[in-house]
């Protein structure tokens, strides 16, 4: 039988599988392939063919998974004549990386068994007030607000009082009067964003300086050939100074999972270590226990 047809007859028998079982002849040790001192036998191959395939699709899939078992066989073939002299060194990093696979295995079962995520507010703040002179800006910090509207807009006066309003009623008005018009707003009066990211929001030259804003927390204004714009700057951290909690907050989560994480792989590695000491599954030799060892050797060779 040629290869192509043998291949589509295995494919048509492997679709068959999710229905019924195999014919005998299917579910043997059926060779499709040898090379490189290797066989590549059916039952290989069987769970590798997707569900749901058509039959040309299965045995497009089918040539193509035999032709890369073959290609790989080759080159470690090859592998294995050019670089026999390295064998060993290979079995050893083989060994090492598995070694360190076990490792991490049972350090991640460790953790997930006993290690607690929740961090409080104080745990967090505490060491936030440790280490802030380690985090320091490099460039200033914003909150504030933008909203863009038409340069004809026959109440701009009103919006921009509203927008300055120090009082809960007024800037609700503001906020009514701005989803009234349709007026598209940029409120990152919640969250601290990079003062060049804020200025993008507005018509801003690239390579003028703008830090002159930053001082005023009054309502500004811009306009464009289309637009006006309002904006107004609530809070500023400049360059230097310490970045603040709120934007560490995820960041110090994660450094104090790290710290606790570490903590749980000590403390169960040392259980493990004085448990083995006590039962007497290790034994450490030291210097002292050289000589008499030396001793014992030379009896024997005499």
């Amino acid at each position: 039988m040629k290869w192509s047809a043998k291949i589509a007859v295995v494919a048509g028998a492997l679709l068959l599988a999710g229905c019924r079982e195999l014919p005998r002849y299917f579910a043997s040790d059926e060779i499709l392939a040898r090379a490189g001192g290797r066989e590549l036998r059916l039952r290989d191959v069987r769970d590798a063919i997707p569900q749901g395939l058509s039959p040309e699709d299965s045995t497009a899939y089918m040539k193509m998974y035999v032709d890369r078992w073959v290609r790989k066989q080759l080159k470690l073939e090859e592998a294995e004549v050019l670089f026999s002299t390295s064998a060993d060194d290979i079995d050893r990093m083989v060994e090492e990386y598995r070694q360190v696979l076990l490792i991490r295995k049972l350090e991640q079962y460790y953790v997930d068994r006993s290690i607690d995520t929740v961090f409080t507010d104080e745990e967090i703040a505490a060491y936030y007030n440790a280490h802030k002179g380690d985090y320091r800006l490099d460039r200033p910090i914003v909150k504030g607000r933008i909203v863009r509207l038409g340069l004809r807009y026959r109440q701009a006066a009103k919006l921009k009082a509203l927008m300055g309003s120090k009082s809960e009623a007024q800037q609700q008005d503001f906020r009514d009067l701005c989803a009234k018009n349709d007026f598209t707003v940029y409120d990152f009066s919640e969250q601290w964003v990079d003062f060049p990211e804020f200025l993008s929001y507005l018509p801003t030259l690239r390579n003028q300086n703008y830090d002159a804003l930053l001082a005023t927390t009054s309502v500004q204004e811009m306009h464009d050939s289309q637009s006006q714009y309002y904006f107004q700057i609530d809070a500023v951290h400049r360059e230097g100074e310490p970045i603040p909690l709120e934007r560490l907050r995820p960041n110090i989560r994660r450094i104090l999972f790290n710290q606790r994480q570490g903590e749980v792989i000590r403390r169960h590695e040392e259980e493990l270590y004085e448990r083995a000491l006590d039962e007497g599954d290790v034994r450490i030799y030291g210097a002292e226990d050289a000589p008499e060892e030396q001793t014992e050797t030379e009896q024997t060779e005499k």
